[in-house]
């Protein structure tokens, strides 16, 4: 596939994955168009620059025929001259709803499978990105939280996330391909499919066009915002992460960061908003109280320090 020969959407999803540094990689490949795109260029850069790269396709179970369906995407890559395997997983729902548990297990089981020096490519969009930001805006979420996906993460690199899902669309349009349309894509009763194909829409037609753009410089600015403050309490010294009197001193969103690192270095396991607003309400509110309850343990307030004991 010369370059030349490549359409504007097909160059566009290539171009992307071009920009990322050479190496081995691993393609998670659902056989949706996003992935399918990326899968493609993929194969064409690597092969173009001569280094190896394969893919896996994880099978959740969840639905009939899925096995079905790997192994079509497994044969659909396979007549594009990419190497690719199917690995099933079995999707462990522990509270967390059927999609985290299900990237949770797609995760573990890519890692799992990752050989030494391969980057794993994943195929989120900037769709993917407008999606999570605004799903997080909706509960109330912090600077943390809004940075939204990450472009690289551990052994994760993520390079179509400043392409709209047309573009991976009309990639698999031009390459011949017709992508796997996931039923759950459509099931209007998961949050994300909501934003997807009432939230989005209606905001681009009230608001004008450029939403997701927006959300996904929302995403780029609140991940600077907090790559700071992360790098602010990596420098302050633990001892007075704990000290009232320094705490009540630093700027609040740094004082929160510091209370929040605290809580989990000291046990407190699933720290939320809600519990960092109650610890730092001992630091900025202090009458006497007694203390307050965070997972794991509770914290109290004594002789001017913050004092978490576990249950």
């Amino acid at each position: 596939m010369a370059r030349r020969a490549l359409g504007p959407a097909t160059l566009a999803v290539t171009q992307a994955v071009d920009a990322l540094a050479p190496a081995p990689w691993l393609v998670a490949c659902s056989g949706g168009a996003d992935s399918l795109a990326l899968a493609c260029a993929a194969h064409h850069v690597a092969t173009r620059r001569g280094t190896p790269v394969r893919a896996l396709v994880v099978d959740h179970g969840l639905q009939p025929n899925s096995d079905a369906v790997a192994a079509r995407v497994v044969e659909v890559l396979s007549g594009l001259g990419l190497g690719a395997e199917v690995v099933r997983v079995d999707v462990v729902d522990a509270g967390a709803g059927p999609e985290a548990s299900a990237r949770d297990a797609r995760y573990a089981a890519l890692e799992a499978a990752r050989r030494p020096d391969e980057r794993i490519l994943l195929g989120h969009t900037l769709d993917d990105q407008a999606e999570t930001v605004l799903l997080r805006l909706a509960r109330g979420a912090g600077v943390t939280s809004l940075a939204g996906i990450p472009p690289e993460r551990g052994p994760f690199s993520r390079p179509l996330l400043g392409l709209g899902r047309e573009v991976t669309v009309a990639a698999c349009a031009e390459l011949g391909l017709e992508p796997w349309a996931d039923p759950m894509n459509a099931d209007h009763r998961y949050a994300r499919v909501r934003v997807r194909e009432v939230v989005l829409p209606v905001l681009e037609r009230e608001l004008g066009p450029g939403i997701r753009e927006a959300l996904a410089r929302t995403a780029t600015l609140s991940r600077e915002a907090s790559e700071l403050v992360a790098e602010l309490a990596e420098e302050t010294d633990p001892a007075l992460a704990t000290d009232c009197l320094h705490l009540l001193g630093l700027a609040p969103g740094l004082r929160r960061r510091l209370v929040a690192d605290w809580l989990r270095s000291a046990g407190a396991a699933d720290v939320a908003a809600v519990h960092v607003d109650a610890v730092d309400r001992l630091v900025t509110h202090w009458r006497g109280q007694k203390g307050v309850d965070v997972p794991g343990g509770r914290v109290s307030r004594r002789d001017g320090r913050l004092v978490f004991e576990q249950r």
